[in-house]
């Protein structure tokens, strides 16, 4: 609850409610605190000497952002990682769509005034009067350099219509007539709507279309594989309204055959010939199938889409699941159905799950999670064959030699870039057919930029290192860096990697890129399922995860973000206290 209530200052509007949240001395310089006003929650921040106030959930999932990390002028969100300044409130890195409600800082000094025998002015009482606007906190600094707190109570008045609102859509323009400037995105992903909606940000006046195979509007897909019964309604990152609001064409089970690029022409499945000046590549990745005998019988599944996880749903409730492939999707999938299907196996190639790319302590550590949930795993094995009976699987023999009875078989064992209708384009991919794009989301055709999962990009916390990286968060800022060099701004790509899996409702935490890393440093133990993990190469840190430690992987992401170099030497240190800094 709020410390307590004032009468709204004179000349203030009648639809302000007014509140003392804290003294003065509570907030120091870089430090932040969750207040109420009339119980809804707003967070203040002080920097060098300023105070700010934002909403105080994040936009993406709403988790309580005092719990985040503060690093200048923006908050990181400790659950996914996204950014807000806390100036504007503004998202500056994802995951989510929505900005945070900000208040303008109206500093009020006619209040309780006294003249002292040297003629200046002192003030009782400080009152910040925050209204819900989409504007910079200011201040008249020079009238801020005269005056003097004396009772040092900070007043917060919030108009009454801002109240339980916790996310802000940035203003958008829409489409103007007679322009005919047309932007094309393949794809109906995160990377495909961020570039849509950064577009009519910036005021672009000319058509956009935005085209996806997918039956629905872009969905958050992560949650697929961690509640896989959820309705369609709940998925959605924008409701079909949105796009008719803001001019956005959205083109649903179409999908591009071919690009060429002399022309400036996309060929749709359904033969239509589509004319661009700007095309976007975002068309991620899919889901690479089982190859073994029997792969083709009824019950092998893979997840894909939301009717892919609606199925798997539905299909296992009560039966026997087989599940192929021990990383983030295939692990996330045994742990839903754990406590739903009849039985639950999981075959895997390595000797524990996310060996590569979490280690063998933390890939230790979740196998016994699982287990301890009647998860079955064949570690070290692989599937030869899978046997039916009347067109429907029947059992899965592994390499082991051992004969698993099931109901269902669904595959986690990768992906394979959309790339394939470039064929003829010119567009240059790599080795594994990824989409080669520089820092601006150029490719090397003129007019023609890609996006998300389906990319090659350099990465600049590795110098520049090339790499391909299915993170959510990566394929929204792509969108985002992508639609701002379409309008000519001239704007890299610097975000650092940054994602989560969530296991039988715990969430590890991760950020950087940890390929090639030599030596994992632990603080906390993993066995207790309470740690932070330091992945080091060449005698620095290159990425974090944590479980139950927030919010250190927020904050060195942050400190990444900023370019600061993470030595060995300091995560070998028992002091962490650089890390609170």
């Amino acid at each position: 609850m709020s410390q307590g209530q004032g009468q709204a200052p004179t000349g203030q509007d009648q639809d302000q409610v007014t509140g003392m949240v804290c003294l003065e001395s509570e907030l120091q310089d870089g430090q932040m605190k969750e207040v109420e006003v009339d119980e809804q929650k707003i967070l203040l921040v002080r920097t060098q000497g300023l105070y700010s106030a934002v909403g105080s959930k994040c936009s993406h999932y709403g988790a309580p952002l005092i719990k985040g990390a503060l690093v200048g002028d923006r908050v990181r969100c400790p659950f996914h990682g996204a950014c807000f300044n806390i100036k504007t409130g503004d998202i500056e890195e994802y995951p989510g769509l929505d900005c945070l409600p900000s208040y303008k800082v109206l500093t009020c000094f006619i209040l309780i005034m006294q003249f002292n025998n040297w003629g200046t002015i002192t003030v009782n009482q400080w009152i910040l009067c925050l209204e819900c606007v989409d504007s910079v906190t200011y201040t008249n600094s020079s009238l801020f350099s005269k005056v003097k707190v004396e009772d040092g109570k900070v007043y917060v008045s919030v108009n009454e219509k801002s109240l339980k609102v916790y996310k802000r859509v940035k203003d958008m323009s829409c489409r103007v007539s007679g322009v005919r400037h047309t932007i094309l995105l393949i794809g109906g992903g995160p990377a495909s709507l961020l570039c849509a909606e950064t577009l009519r940000q910036n005021r672009y006046e000319g058509r956009i279309v935005m085209v996806t195979r997918d039956t629905l509007p872009p969905i958050d897909k992560p949650k697929l594989s961690k509640a896989m019964h959820l309705e369609s309604a709940s998925l959605l990152l924008r409701p079909t309204d949105f796009f008719q609001q803001y001019d956005i064409e959205l083109w649903t089970q179409k999908e591009a055959v071919s690009v060429n690029p002399v022309e400036k022409t996309v060929k749709l499945n359904d033969g239509s010939l589509h004319y661009y000046d700007q095309l976007l590549i975002s068309t991620g990745c899919r889901a690479r199938p089982l190859s073994c005998p029997g792969s083709e019988l009824e019950g092998v599944r893979i997840l894909q889409s939301y009717e892919d996880a609606k199925e798997i749903h539905q299909s296992c409730v009560g039966k026997k699941a087989v599940v192929v492939g021990a990383s983030f999707i295939g692990m996330e999938v045994a742990s839903y159905l754990a406590d739903k299907a009849a039985s639950v196996a999981m075959v895997g190639n390595g000797s524990y799950p996310f060996e590569r790319s979490l280690g063998p302590e933390i890939g230790k550590m979740t196998m016994q999670m699982l287990e301890e949930s009647k998860v079955k795993f064949y570690m070290n094995d692989g599937v030869v064959e899978i046997r039916g009976e009347n067109g429907k699987v029947k059992e899965v023999v592994l390499k082991s030699g051992a004969v698993v009875e099931t109901d269902v078989v669904i595959a986690g064992i990768g992906v394979i870039p959309n790339s394939d209708f470039l064929k003829e384009s010119q567009v240059e991919v790599d080795s594994r057919k990824a989409v080669i794009i520089d820092k601006f989301m150029r490719t090397n055709i003129p007019n023609v930029f890609g996006a998300g999962d389906v990319t090659s990009f350099p990465l600049t916390i590795r110098k520049d290192q090339r790499v391909n990286i299915g993170h959510w968060q990566l394929a929204s800022a792509h969108g985002r860096v992508a639609a701002l060099n379409m309008l000519q701004k001239q704007i890299k790509i610097d975000s650092v990697p940054f994602f989560w899996t969530v296991l039988l409702g715990k969430s590890v935490r991760y950020t950087g890129y940890g390929e090639g890393y030599t030596e994992i440093i632990f603080k906390g133990k993993v066995e207790e399922r309470k740690f932070l993990a330091f992945y080091i190469k060449d005698d620095q840190v290159v990425a974090a995860a944590s479980l139950m430690f927030d919010p250190a992987v927020a904050r060195l992401a942050e400190m990444m973000s900023n370019g600061l170099v993470i030595t060995k030497a300091q995560a070998q240190s028992d002091d962490l206290s650089w890390l609170k800094m």
